[in-house]
């Protein structure tokens, strides 16, 4: 359902915050963060000033895409539906010296997501980045043995929300003619067998990103996929088959290793940083081989 986003700190904190700026009696005085910079340190750093929303920030992957970005020096809003998890990843970030607030915010609802969006601009003037991490609900079964439903869920859930969050970021990046959306999965000729409908979701997302590429293009807007096969400490541990599949992604993998929660952090913050800003309309593969293009 749609609502007002709510922040932590809340948005009726940000209203005050406003008023006092604006003269207004019974307000709140500006935020004093303590925040030490890369530049302060004598550290050059990827994203200094950047504007970062980060959707499913509360996942392993979403968690350490959000730590980066903030450690090369972006302000992160991490949007999601646990608000625990959230915290959690926010009060480490800002342990670090770190800036970052939290949303509880349903990816797959329009009115949630302009809200969202709409109160990350108004507060900071700009929006830098989107990624979408959000998880799609598979249900990987043999597809003779697949309801309808549960085989079109997934395709209908990633296309949705990667087009929502898409869209609603373009809407502010357009006016700035810069801006770069990430998504993660990506397709490829590989086609294991027993997956349901969740290959098919990875597909439908590529052709989706190409065809964003191609109409943001034009603003200066970039559009890239993060693909990686697998990673290994993703996996939660009481994951039915567990040690199977990690002994199957690090066979699958050319190189000696696989990709750690640590690389896809530090690759997407390159790929968004100006650094990478001849990359767009392709999927970048962090996958140390697992996936051949």
């Amino acid at each position: 359902m749609g609502g007002t986003t709510r922040f932590r700190t809340s948005r009726s904190w940000w209203r005050k915050r406003r008023d006092h700026r604006n003269g207004r009696p019974g307000s709140c005085p500006p935020a004093r963060i303590q925040r030490v910079t890369g530049n302060q340190r004598g550290i050059e750093v990827m994203l200094e000033d950047k504007v970062a929303v980060i959707y499913g920030a509360g996942g392993s992957i979403g968690g350490a895409v959000a730590r980066t970005f903030a450690r090369e020096g972006a302000r992160v809003f991490l949007a999601g539906r646990t608000e625990a998890t959230l915290d959690a990843v926010a009060d480490d970030i800002r342990s670090h010296g770190g800036e970052a607030d939290t949303a509880i915010v349903d990816a797959l609802d329009k009115q949630a997501v302009d809200e969202f969006v709409d109160a990350v601009v108004e507060e900071t003037g700009r929006l830098d980045i989107s990624f979408n991490l959000v998880t799609y609900g598979d249900v990987q079964k043999p597809l003779m043995e697949i309801s309808v439903e549960d085989f079109t869920y997934p395709i209908t859930t990633a296309t949705q929300t990667q087009f929502l969050t898409t869209r609603t970021a373009a809407r502010h990046m357009i006016e700035r003619e810069s801006g770069v959306i990430l998504t993660f999965g990506g397709g490829g000729p590989q086609t294991p067998p027993n997956l349901g409908g969740f290959k098919v979701s990875l597909d439908a997302l590529e052709s989706l990103r190409r065809q964003w590429a191609v109409e943001l293009g034009p603003h200066g807007i970039r559009v890239v996929t993060l693909k990686t096969g697998g990673i290994p400490e993703s996996i939660l541990d009481d994951l039915p088959g567990r040690e199977e599949i990690v002994a199957e992604t690090r066979a699958d993998a050319l190189l000696s290793h696989t990709a750690t929660l640590s690389d896809v952090g530090d690759v997407a913050a390159f790929v968004a940083s100006d650094r990478g800003r001849t990359i767009t309309g392709t999927p970048v593969n962090v996958s140390c081989g697992a996936l051949v293009d």
